[in-house]
């Protein structure tokens, strides 16, 4: 089967890293977390955002849970950067070579450092966007960590 070819970049990582995962096609298309939980029948929490913040004019990737959201003012203080904003749409693509709404951890283009709520790691499986709104993979936590390069730290408020 073939994959569209952001998808095949995710996939591609996947294969390298010899990771136990697995990419599924949602064709309801899961451009929001609520939609991928329904999409995928899993709890909302096991659904992983890939958020990018704009940090002093570097990109960095946030991931949290489907339920929560990312505490901007948290991610100022980790980073000690004084001006942290929302990626626009542009930046997104600039930062991950990936469209919102279907943001993959990695490969990553242009993105400094990724940050991962530690909430994620109390899962045996999260889903993570797979290159396209439409496409998202299924992964322990801990090879999240790996292949994204993240670090972890407690990022979010709630919902």
């Amino acid at each position: 089967m073939s994959w569209p070819e952001p998808v095949e970049r995710v996939s591609a990582v996947l294969q390298a890293a010899a990771v136990d995962a697995r990419i599924e096609q949602f064709d309801e298309g899961t451009p929001t977390a609520r939609d991928a939980a329904r999409a995928v029948g899993c709890d909302l929490s096991q659904i992983v955002k890939s958020l990018v913040l704009v940090c002093d004019g570097a990109y960095v990737l946030v991931l949290v849970p489907g339920d929560r959201r990312a505490d901007e003012r948290a991610v100022a203080e980790l980073l000690g950067a004084s001006d942290v904003r929302v990626a626009k749409p542009e930046e997104v693509v600039r930062a991950t070579g990936f469209e919102p709404g279907g943001v993959a951890p990695f490969p990553q283009r242009a993105v400094t450092q990724t940050l991962m709520d530690s909430s994620l790691l109390a899962h045996e499986v999260v889903w993570i966007g797979a290159g396209t709104p439409a496409h998202m993979a299924a992964l322990a936590p801990s090879e999240l960590v790996r292949l994204a390069g993240a670090r972890t730290f407690d990022l979010t408020t709630g919902g």
